[in-house]
């Protein structure tokens, strides 16, 4: 069973920074492609950022795409998600997923619990 914790999420202002981490199962994580999902209260759950299982293809999407970076550290079995320049519209809750296989497209089998980013104005 894979297990992913999310960490680093908190209140911060607009324009602010903040970094979440994900750790997940050490005897998986470095064969499994990994993804950040946010979702808003009211809202669909956005796919935001993904890193292939070799850090060779990264997605970000469009709408955060100049400010925010994904990147893992499979040593430790970490995936990271730098958020810059933060608007109030990317108050949401970050979910860290897992899938199987390298490639970062497809399906997202496994998730953790999230953490709450809020940024006010």
């Amino acid at each position: 069973q894979v297990q992913l914790v999310e960490s680093g999420g908190g209140l911060v202002l607009a324009g602010g920074s903040l970094r979440l981490s994900c750790v997940g199962s050490r005897r998986t994580f470095s064969s499994n492609a990994m993804g950040w999902f946010r979702q808003s209260p009211g809202k669909e759950r956005e796919f935001v950022a993904a890193i292939s299982a070799e850090s060779d293809s990264t997605y970000v999407a469009g709408s955060v795409k100049e400010r925010f970076t994904i990147s893992r550290y499979n040593a430790k079995a970490k995936v990271y998600l730098q958020l810059n320049r933060l608007k109030p519209e990317d108050t949401a809750v970050y979910y860290c997923a897992s899938k199987d296989g390298g490639t970062w497209r497809g399906i997202y089998e496994y998730w953790g619990q999230g953490t709450k980013v809020t940024v006010s104005a």
